[in-house]
């Protein structure tokens, strides 16, 4: 028997915890025997202390184990089941086309995704813009879906690591989100309940990245992959460029249609290409769907061209409610606002950077993101179109079009487009879009 309070006292005096004792103080959490005040001292205490990776790993093990683990083997599934997590960015749409992809290549993905917060934004709203589209479904339906189309996203259940939705609340508000140890932990207690066999970690560096330096991001995913493979899951992290607009668009009904004609051969943008197939090769790869990543991008390479993995985005919506016909009509369906006209630069040059979060909160100004978790969600606002670092803007290319629903609103955020954009005369250094992998070898 332990008492939260002397946890609490040998984690504030820099003595490290023995698995038992974490396990208890997350069981406490879970079943209200510890209080919202015990859980910001202990959060305070490793914001200072930090924690081993063996007391990162107990914590992650005990959130996991706080509610519900699912356990897929009732489905029988064919195939391994995988999933990829990011940290987050502007015009990170690689989820609707990774499932998809990696479905049709053999992988079983039960994606829990989240909202958007902040400058980021989220899985879940951008599919709320597909009308019907569930994303709280009972698990039988979960389960089936991701049987029949090989993939199935949706929300959190209150079921899955409960501990961490009280830790993260109080976190919120203590000033304490951002150490690496709790940051681990509560990523990967969400993914690891979803049952996984094998996870990738996108990690994304830059001025629209959730960690705010190359070595901060480095870092977590050193911790993530250290953790999550500690914990029994194969674990790999592909470090990804967030210095621009990963897409040509921002914004949620926008991303979907952008997502749809990824899929359905219509539209690829470059640098989305290149980190999605990055992404979904290294799935391939660690459930053993492919023996190298050459043989990897061949069968994904293949899955776009027959149409099947655009098949399985249809086949996914329509499990969850979405319209049948989705993938033929996705225009009709799909919100759109009154104004769409392009936002040009006040001189010509080329874009030598871009703040990318700035461009984040240009959306959430419009509408299309929350700045806290109540706000509602404009489905119709954005961006597309979106100039790219090293292009030229002149009076004939934008740097971007923007999507409004009224003529003050589109002004206001034309404004934070021109200032979230730094026009040059000279050309910038190109970033990598992959700036590396972390494999547990690594870490």
């Amino acid at each position: 028997m332990y008492l939260p309070q002397e946890i609490i006292r040998k984690k504030r005096d820099n003595i490290e915890l023995t698995a038992d004792e974490i396990n208890f103080f997350v069981q406490g959490i879970a079943k209200d025997t510890v209080s919202e005040g015990q859980i910001a001292a202990f959060a305070m205490a490793v914001y200072f202390n930090d924690m081993t990776m063996a007391e990162r790993v107990a914590l992650t093990c005990a959130m996991r184990d706080s509610g519900m683990v699912i356990d897929w083997s009732h489905m029988n599934f064919d195939g391994p089941i995988v999933d990829k997590h990011s940290t987050g960015g502007v015009g990170d749409v690689t989820s609707l086309m990774l499932g998809p992809m990696v479905a049709a290549c053999g992988g079983y993905v039960p994606m829990i995704s989240g909202r958007g917060l902040g400058h980021t934004g989220g899985t879940l709203d951008k599919l709320e813009s597909i009308p019907g589209y569930d994303i709280s479904p009972n698990n039988d339906v979960f389960g089936q879906v991701t049987k029949d189309a090989g993939v199935a996203i949706i929300g959190q259940t209150g079921d899955l690591a409960p501990a961490d939705k009280r830790v993260y609340a109080t976190r919120d508000v203590t000033a304490t989100v951002d150490n690496i140890s709790l940051i681990t932990a509560s990523i990967l207690s969400k993914k690891l309940a979803a049952g996984l066999g094998s996870l990738v970690m996108d990690v994304k560096v830059g001025s629209g990245a959730f960690m705010p330096t190359y070595d901060a991001s480095e870092e977590l995913a050193k911790s993530i992959v250290a953790v999550a493979n500690g914990a029994g899951t194969k674990t790999t992290a592909l470090l990804a460029d967030m210095n621009q607009v990963l897409a040509s668009t921002a914004g949620n009904a926008l991303e979907v249609r952008e997502a749809v004609q990824f899929l359905n051969g219509e539209y690829r943008n470059p640098r989305l290409f290149e980190v999605t197939m990055a992404l979904c090769a290294e799935m391939l790869v660690n459930s053993g769907l492919a023996a190298d990543l050459d043989q990897a991008t061949e069968k994904l390479q293949a899955v776009l061209d027959n149409g099947e993995a655009a098949k399985r985005f249809g086949k996914m919506v329509a499990g969850l409610g979405g319209p049948a016909d989705f993938m033929d009509n996705y225009d009709a369906y799909l919100e759109k606002a009154e104004i769409a006209k392009p936002v040009f630069a006040e001189k010509s040059g080329y874009v030598f950077a871009m703040d990318t979060r700035g461009l984040g909160m240009a959306v959430v100004g419009m509408g299309g993101g929350r700045r806290v978790a109540a706000d509602t969600i404009d489905y119709a606002v954005g961006l597309s179109d979106m100039i790219r670092l090293g292009d030229v803007a002149d009076a004939d290319t934008p740097l971007a079009v923007i999507h409004a629903r009224n003529e003050a609103q589109w002004e206001e955020a034309a404004k934070a487009v021109r200032a979230s954009i730094t026009i040059s005369d000279d050309k910038p250094e190109p970033t990598p879009v992959v700036y590396r992998r972390v494999r547990p070898e690594d870490v």
